[in-house]
């Protein structure tokens, strides 16, 4: 951040009296501006004994699979987000049911909020965030082919849960191992 989006004054950045944190604050109206996480939300849209996916057509992960899912918008709810972004994506009509996951990602400032949801038809197609959008079997997951790790571990505790015939909401934390790692932890608090 450079300028103050309240007065147009040059920021700095320091420790505000009272915080702990360093902020961006404007030294000539005093505005203090926070960063906060982002709040991604979707859904694992469920017909039968599948799940859709869609293909991305945009950055970043062009060309992968993901979970219908997006960046929440202001004045909607995390259920209203999911199924915007099942419209968006996947142009699938839903039935949002209980959230299934919460994942906090620290290193790129995101929570992801995932919800079970209920297809109510199978008259869905690409968006234009989309290039595909399929329904798949367990076994038909294209695994080596999946944009997100947090989208990937999701699914695997889905199909798990699915086998085991009860879901229970799962909490928890992935982080890179590594700044020049591609691979990731995973911390379930809850299981």
């Amino acid at each position: 951040m450079k300028f103050c989006s309240r007065c147009g004054a040059p920021v700095e950045s320091r420790i505000p009296e009272g915080d702990e944190r360093e902020r961006f604050v404007c030294p000539a109206c005093d505005t203090i501006h926070y960063q906060n996480p982002n709040i991604v939300t979707g859904c694992i849209p469920e017909w039968e004994d599948r799940i859709l996916l869609c293909k991305r057509a945009i950055e970043p992960r062009y060309g992968l699979w993901t979970l219908p899912a997006g960046f929440m918008e202001n004045g909607e709810t995390t259920q209203q987000g999911a199924a915007r972004e099942t419209w968006e994506e996947a142009r699938a009509h839903i039935e949002i049911s209980e959230l299934y996951s919460l994942f906090n990602l620290p290193r790129i400032n995101q929570v992801y909020m995932l919800f079970r949801a209920r297809l109510l038809d199978t008259d869905f197609g690409p968006g234009p965030e989309s290039l595909e959008v399929r329904l798949f079997r367990e076994e038909e997951v294209p695994w080596d082919e999946m944009a997100f790790p947090v989208v990937t571990k999701t699914l695997e505790l889905y199909f798990a849960d699915r086998k085991a015939g009860r879901f229970r909401l799962k909490i928890g934390d992935i982080e890179r191992i590594s700044p020049e790692s591609r691979e990731y932890r995973f911390s379930l608090l809850q299981k």
